[in-house]
């Protein structure tokens, strides 16, 4: 595939329109409503064939992770795997592999391009939350808010939190929707919930 050099600008340009654009990642419609935390199992979720374990970080469990293969890729070349391999405590919201085959044509290739690093760093950073927040106290601070919550992330946006149906469900400053798929995988310095579409900050 040819790749063309984009600036900052029309890396920007692309990614928020990659809302209207790409795929949308799939609303629960089955669910019946609650109030209540999404039920999760007193062991470690399944994600893509592997157990994520709770004794190594999250920079070793998304590596080992055959669904966020490409979360893992990204990570590297936008030298943040150091990052998730400190001491935290973290938050991830990790796209998943379908989630970063819904953006638009091409982008995921200019996003690896080097001289996009910096948005690229700033579009994983846009995915962390400082602290350990489980789908109970997502759920809780969703609640107290009213039916919304807002979550300062490391890329200093914020990411507005909601449930769709029991569903956690998370919506950027550019209105683009993505929902919790795997809730809690507790890692050594933080917890992942593994979600169905890529996030966008500000990046213009």
């Amino acid at each position: 595939m040819r790749v063309l050099m984009l600036p900052l600008l029309g890396l920007a340009m692309s990614l928020a329109a990659c809302g209207k654009d790409r795929d949308k990642p799939v609303a629960p419609s089955d669910t019946p409503a609650t109030d209540t935390a999404p039920v999760t199992a007193p062991t470690n979720p399944v994600v893509g064939g592997a157990t994520m374990t709770p004794t190594r970080t999250i920079a070793d469990n998304v590596a080992a992770a055959p669904a966020l293969s490409t979360l893992a890729t990204v990570l590297r070349t936008a030298e943040l795997t150091a990052t998730l391999a400190g001491p935290g405590p973290f938050t991830v919201f990790a796209p998943n592999d379908a989630a970063f085959a819904r953006l638009a044509p091409g982008v995921q290739d200019q996003l690896l391009l080097p001289a996009n690093r910096a948005s690229l760093a700033r579009l994983l950073r846009y995915h962390i939350v400082a602290g350990y927040l489980t789908a109970q106290e997502l759920t809780a601070r969703i609640n107290a808010g009213g039916g919304t919550a807002t979550l300062a992330t490391l890329a200093g946006d914020p990411l507005t939190a909601t449930m769709t149906q029991s569903v956690i469900t998370l919506t950027d400053v550019n209105g683009n929707k993505s929902y919790v798929e795997v809730a809690d995988a507790r890692q050594s310095n933080g917890l992942v919930h593994v979600v169905n579409g890529v996030l966008v900050p500000n990046l213009g």
